[in-house]
């Protein structure tokens, strides 16, 4: 059976422990709103990313459209001039 000193040095470690415990799972309101900025900004910087990707994706669509209208076109040149493709 544990001596009364055993037993006080017992309960102030848990006291401790407690103690500890409960400082390390507080969290500063400011690094909270400090994190919630960061990622609302690279929501936005994702949303700005996906907009140009999809800008590039129409220009290469435009792009591959002009090159099918040459392409035929140049064949029906050829076909007209007797020109073998």
């Amino acid at each position: 059976m544990p001596t009364t000193s055993r037993r006080i040095r017992l309960a102030r470690r848990c006291v401790i422990a407690a103690a500890l415990a409960t400082v390390a799972g507080c969290r500063s309101p400011q690094s909270d709103a400090y994190l919630l900025e960061q990622l609302k900004q690279m929501g936005d910087e994702l949303n700005v990313a996906r907009q140009q990707a999809g800008d590039l994706q129409a220009q290469l669509d435009s792009l591959r459209t002009v090159v099918a209208k040459q392409d035929t076109l140049l064949t029906r040149l050829a076909g007209m001039a007797g020109v073998p493709r």
